[in-house]
């Protein structure tokens, strides 16, 4: 296990020091999901929730997740984002709906927590938006699914790292 980045020989917790990286394409790929009662994944399948369409209005929380995440995680660097690509899916035998975020920037650091942020900001929505039928609902499974660029290189989740930079 390589050394924690966050932490200076004294064990002190500083933001890493990214300014003699190269620029490279980096991508991420987050998932999670939320489990609920069935009458609620119903609700949501219906899309006639009182507060609106959960779905569209998790996909923009998600989105503007991705873009909080310095503001969120105190050692992430603020970073311009490419790309922000946000998909659901439903499993009606589970009453369970999937999130996955993909992040995509150049730049000298990764957008790992950038994909995880959005993750979890789209799953607090539908939370939020139906805790009013369901407090019980159980979000789950929020992993880093895929990361691509910088000097690790292409790491899926399944535990390859399929090439190095």
């Amino acid at each position: 296990m390589s050394r924690l980045t966050h932490f200076d020989t004294a064990g002190q917790a500083h933001m890493v020091d990214v300014g003699s990286k190269p620029e490279t394409r980096r991508v991420a790929r987050a998932g999670g999901h939320i489990d609920m009662a069935p009458a609620t994944f119903a609700l949501l399948q219906a899309g006639n929730n009182k507060k609106g369409d959960v779905v569209g209005i998790a996909r923009l929380a998600a989105i503007q997740g991705t873009k909080r995440t310095a503001d969120l995680i105190p050692l992430c660097h603020p970073l311009a984002l490419t790309r922000v690509a946000v998909e659901f899916s439903a499993d009606a035998a589970a009453n369970r709906l999937y999130i996955e975020v993909t992040t995509e920037t150049v730049g000298r650091t990764g957008v790992e927590m950038e994909a995880l942020s959005g993750v979890m900001a789209g799953l607090l929505t539908v939370y939020d938006m139906l805790k009013a039928v369901d407090k019980g609902m159980t979000i789950a499974g929020v992993q880093l699914l895929e990361k691509q660029g910088g000097k690790s290189g292409h790491w899926l989740a399944d535990g390859q790292q399929t090439d190095a930079e």
